[in-house]
């Protein structure tokens, strides 16, 4: 059987002061009660996500990491905006509560949301999931699919479209990324410089903006688990981690998709990026097809969204390289991100040079 999402005992150094947050809740939302005990949600290399234990039910926090200046890429406000946007447009998010703007409270801006239970596939669980090819299968149809309903909400009738301006997104990605990379370089990366080349002279016709999640891939979705067996369903319960969520050509959201997706081919490292080497699950083509025949979009082009989704990957892994190098984190994690950022640049530039994901 597999468990569901479990939290763990907060990391050494990134603990929050029950007594802080218990005084602050109690005068801004008395509804959520007192917190007894606070866990911590192991996954994850980017903002950081607690377990809120009161005597009712349970919640969920989410700061930035310790250390973290990056305003863009842990605005809690944001995610805590997108969700409020969301609510009653989109059922499968988890319910925004409280979200506190001062780091008077807990050293930084957080938010608090109802926790969905569902089961996560991350792929450390592989070896241990023994989950059918078929039911694979489905769960990669399913993703795909929920992924398809994500890109056809309503910007302008929900209001989504008050996230970003799409004319020029795909440039301005481009352009901003490749700035994130100088300001966080540490090592020099031949393969980064080539990407870093190529990607502005192949800019593709964007697509009809749409919404974007930004980081959409089997760990960030939950899934309702079999009441018998405990495996997964194909049945999505929820979408998590919409820190990076905008608007704008949704072929960049389904690169960021397929930058995360491994085959059985893969090298060792990149298939510790994702589950999607099981048997079963589509390949990075079959992900594409299915998209094109659900969505009806042009995806000819899909290969620049592809490599910009492996340098996107690339520089945020070395964004959380360079704070662990300066000391901002002890999480020794984040110390061997450096060979998974030569991998994804290398794996970029084999792609160009092939002309194929």
């Amino acid at each position: 059987m597999i468990a569901l999402d479990a939290a763990r005992p907060v990391r050494t150094g990134e603990e929050l002061n029950i007594h802080i947050l218990n005084a602050y809740l109690r005068e801004n939302a008395p509804e959520i009660g007192t917190v007894l005990d606070i866990q911590q949600f192991p996954g994850g290399f980017s903002n950081l996500t607690y377990l809120l234990k009161t005597r009712k039910r349970e919640y969920v926090l989410r700061r930035p990491p310790f250390g973290a200046n990056i305003k863009g890429g842990h605005d809690m406000g944001r995610e805590f905006r997108v969700l409020s946007l969301l609510k009653g447009h989109y059922d499968k998010i988890p319910a925004p509560r409280v979200y506190c703007e001062t780091p008077d409270v807990l050293g930084a801006p957080f938010y608090i949301m109802e926790r969905v239970p569902g089961l996560i596939l991350r792929a450390a669980m592989a070896p241990k999931l023994a989950i059918s090819p078929p039911l694979m299968r489905q769960l990669s149809e399913a993703l795909v699919d929920n992924l398809v309903a994500i890109h056809r909400l309503d910007i302008t009738t929900i209001g989504l479209i008050e996230l970003g301006k799409p004319e020029g997104y795909v440039q301005r990605q481009v352009e901003g990324w490749m700035k994130r990379y100088r300001a966080a370089e540490t090592d020099s990366i031949p393969a980064m410089d080539e990407v870093g080349e190529w990607l502005p002279a192949n800019y593709p016709v964007e697509q009809a903006p749409a919404f974007l999640h930004n980081d959409y891939k089997f760990d960030n979705v939950l899934f309702a688990p079999d009441e018998v067996s405990g495996q997964p369903t194909p049945m999505i319960k929820g979408v998590l981690d919409w820190e990076m969520a905008t608007v704008g050509d949704p072929l960049m959201d389904l690169g960021a998709t397929l930058a995360y997706w491994s085959e059985d081919s893969d090298s060792p490292a990149y298939k510790n990026f994702n589950l999607t080497w099981l048997p079963g699950n589509f390949a990075r083509q079959e992900v594409v097809t299915c998209y094109a025949e659900r969505s009806g979009r042009d995806v000819s082009n899909i290969l620049f969204y592809y490599v910009f989704g492996l340098y996107k990957n690339a520089v945020i892994a070395q964004q959380i390289y360079a704070r662990w190098k300066q000391g901002h984190s002890q999480d020794a994690r984040f110390g061997h991100l450096l060979p998974m950022i030569i991998e994804l640049a290398t794996k970029a530039v084999r792609s160009i040079e092939q002309g194929r994901l």
